[in-house]
């Protein structure tokens, strides 16, 4: 007699957290791997496969992708949180040039684009890339979520990629922040390896619009 289905039934009563910990170990991971690639503290992926945190939904979002596995196998069933959900969405604005103001201010054509419910904030929008300077990373035609923040300061935002404007062009790169000869520069680094960084001085009209959140739509 077979004993998959005692197999499936059991998998079907993990916690979320064994079941993390299961898929990270059929992957070859470490802990220390799993957190980097998901971009969470090595600490609290320890707590949430002992069972001792409760992941939240975008470090749910973080680790479906790391694991390479649909968010609903990865929450799989259970009580409470473990329990399969409807989705359920709600829509963003979706823009395809960054905005230099509000994003519901844009005098683009507003068009929508849904997404799911605990992705949304009123203060996220959407945005579809036409440029290359992120690949392989993000490519052209992928859609964004974007964090719109434009009071955020280049030093708070080491490494992240951000929705910017230099002298009113738009341009999605990583930004960061160094300090040469006692002058403060902002260097803007693309993932394409043929796009040279761009330093930006302080004569130069540069701001920070907003912060990607994560990819939410590629076209296969």
């Amino acid at each position: 007699m077979s004993k998959k289905p005692a197999i499936v039934e059991l998998r079907a009563r993990e916690s979320i957290g064994a079941r993390i910990r299961r898929r990270r170990k059929e992957l070859g991971l470490t802990q220390v791997a799993l957190a980097e690639a998901a971009g969470v503290n090595q600490g609290y992926l320890s707590e949430i496969e002992r069972g001792l945190a409760k992941p939240r939904p975008r470090t749910i979002d973080a680790l479906a992708v790391a694991l390479d596995l649909p968010q609903g196998v990865l929450i799989g069933g259970g009580s409470e949180h473990d329990t399969p959900q409807p989705l359920e969405t709600r829509e963003l604005v979706l823009l395809g040039s960054i905005p230099a103001g509000p994003p519901a201010q844009s005098q683009e054509q507003l068009e929508m684009f849904p997404v799911l419910q605990h992705q949304w904030a009123p203060d996220f929008y959407c945005l579809r890339l036409s440029y290359d300077s992120m690949e392989p990373t993000l490519k052209p035609g992928d859609i964004v979520l974007v964090h719109y923040r434009p009071d955020v300061a280049p030093e708070h935002v080491q490494g992240r990629i951000c929705a910017c404007l230099i002298e009113g062009e738009p341009t999605l790169k990583r930004v960061s922040v160094e300090r040469r000869e006692g002058e403060r520069i902002i260097i803007l680094r693309g993932d394409n390896p043929h796009k040279p960084p761009l330093l930006i001085d302080p004569t130069r009209d540069f701001s920070i619009q907003g912060i990607v959140i994560r990819l939410v739509s590629r076209e296969l």
